[in-house]
């Protein structure tokens, strides 16, 4: 499994189309990640008389593939900034 460590920024606002605070720009920053090492389901896939062996995440949906390509994406921390003069 690889895992992406992610920190987020958001800059949230209030606007007259919605009364409710929301992000209208978010920024993700990759802090760190753990490679899940190699595939141990590859794939054999056939086109006429040519074979080729690839890694199941190439092929597969993500409930299908093996436990070192499945990718889990956490998030360390999100922060939210409002903008000066404005409440939120």
């Amino acid at each position: 499994m690889t895992i992406y460590l992610v920190d987020v920024e958001q800059v949230i606002h209030t606007c007259p189309a919605h009364a409710e605070p929301h992000p209208y720009d978010i920024r993700r920053t990759v802090v760190d990640v753990i490679p899940g090492g190699p595939c141990r389901a590859p794939v054999t896939i056939r086109c006429g008389q040519m074979t080729a062996t690839i890694p199941c995440h190439r092929h597969e949906p993500a409930k299908r593939q093996c436990g070192a390509c499945r990718v889990i994406v956490t998030e360390r921390t999100i922060t939210n900034h409002h903008p000066a003069g404005v409440a939120a």
